[in-house]
């Protein structure tokens, strides 16, 4: 079992983080656990890379002096394993918002899915949902989208090393992908959809590896609270 030392030394967290929850408000939580637990003032806890609330998996969390080390876990290659349905976008795209637009899928083979994923491959120019954390001129681009104010949005390039499809049933199509820092899921999703010449968007999401760290070794908020009793 750690001690207040242990956490104030340093220590890397990996825990699943749970759907509908923020990074956050993960670190919040465990920050205050470890407050309790300790009867301490303050610990310093960080996450070392953002999950969209409706996104599950891994979540690395740094604390006391291994918050030094955020940036370096930050910039590692990550992958995700996830849903995209095809023949309908949201603003968000994703779940967050509601259906805005149908469009045909009769002309979408699965032979023709497959193909599409190599236009993904390698480094590639990525807008970022204006649903999303990104600043800009002091506001987060989600306080713009839901005042309902158009603002601009500069691309990014990313990295995408695989995109492989491990599933479709009907219009749900599985995947699994490896990619750079910065690369928003949600974006490929709703660009995957037009390189289809149709539409699609992101409706399940669970990042499983940052860099070396791997979901399977990650605790629930739940039993991490536990190991602190």
């Amino acid at each position: 079992m750690l001690k207040v030392e242990d956490y104030q030394s340093g220590q890397v967290l990996l825990i699943d983080k749970p759907l509908h929850w923020t990074s956050f408000q993960v670190v919040n939580k465990l920050r205050w656990e470890i407050r309790q637990a300790f009867h301490i003032k303050k610990i310093k806890v960080g996450h070392a890379g953002t999950l969209d609330p409706l996104a599950t998996g891994l979540l690395v969390l740094c604390t006391g002096k291994m918050t030094k080390q955020i940036d370096s876990f930050q910039a590692q290659i990550k992958e995700y394993t996830g849903t995209i349905v095809l023949g309908s976008t949201t603003p968000s795209f994703d779940l967050e918002t509601e259906i805005d637009e149908t469009f045909s899928t009769n002309h979408i083979t699965e032979a023709l899915i497959k193909e599409t994923t190599k236009q993904f491959i390698g480094e590639i120019q990525q807008f970022p949902p204006v649903f999303s954390a990104i600043k800009k001129d002091g506001k987060r681009l989600y306080e713009f989208a839901r005042a309902g104010e158009d603002v601009e949005i500069n691309a990014r390039t990313v990295n995408i090393s695989e995109f492989e499809i491990t599933n479709i049933d009907g219009l749900e199509v599985d995947f699994r992908v490896v990619c750079s820092k910065g690369t928003y899921i949600r974006s490929l999703a709703n660009d995957f959809g037009k390189a289809l010449q149709s539409g699609a968007h992101l409706s399940v999401l669970r990042r499983t590896k940052i860099g070396d760290f791997h979901v399977d070794n990650a605790v629930t908020i739940e039993s991490f609270i536990e190991g602190l009793k």
